[in-house]
């Protein structure tokens, strides 16, 4: 059912993600060409915000920033793993993996790699302030807009 708190989360996580995506962007290598990549961690954000942050809203302060962070934290989970299949399906259709196997540990060892380029400062208070200002509006959408 929608609802104020699910809106506002969903848009909150939007905006965290299209910045983040494009502080990636900015760190990573010249001239790589990121196609889609924004769209689609901002597709990601407005799930994980409609479906994880705005169906907990409404517990309290201190449970809206528990919601942000478990919120952004699914965020970037969601989007390792889904960029992180991604490159694998780009390679594999190269045929650079000898089998199945290989290509699924694949996923997880380009998605520890894609991780590694969230750890610039600039990118981590991102996240943090993002989870705290979606938990702490999400909350407050759910207590004005019943």
């Amino acid at each position: 059912m929608p609802t104020a708190a699910r809106l506002v989360a969903s848009i909150c996580l939007l905006v965290v993600a299209f910045l983040v995506s494009s502080m990636i962007i900015a760190n990573g290598e010249d001239g790589k060409d990121y196609g889609i990549f924004t769209y689609v961690n901002m597709i990601i954000a407005v799930a994980c915000g409609w479906k994880i942050m705005g169906k907990r809203a409404g517990k309290g302060w201190t449970s809206g920033l528990n919601n942000g962070l478990t919120g952004v934290v699914s965020l970037v989970f969601w989007g390792l793993f889904v960029q992180g299949c991604n490159e694998m399906f780009r390679l594999a259709m190269r045929h650079r993996y000898d089998g199945p196997f290989e290509a699924l540990l694949a996923i997880f060892q380009i998605g520890i790699e894609f991780g590694q380029q969230l750890l610039a400062p600039e990118i981590l208070w991102t996240l943090g302030i993002g989870a705290v200002i979606a938990g702490l509006a999400t909350e407050e959408a759910s207590r004005r807009w019943r």
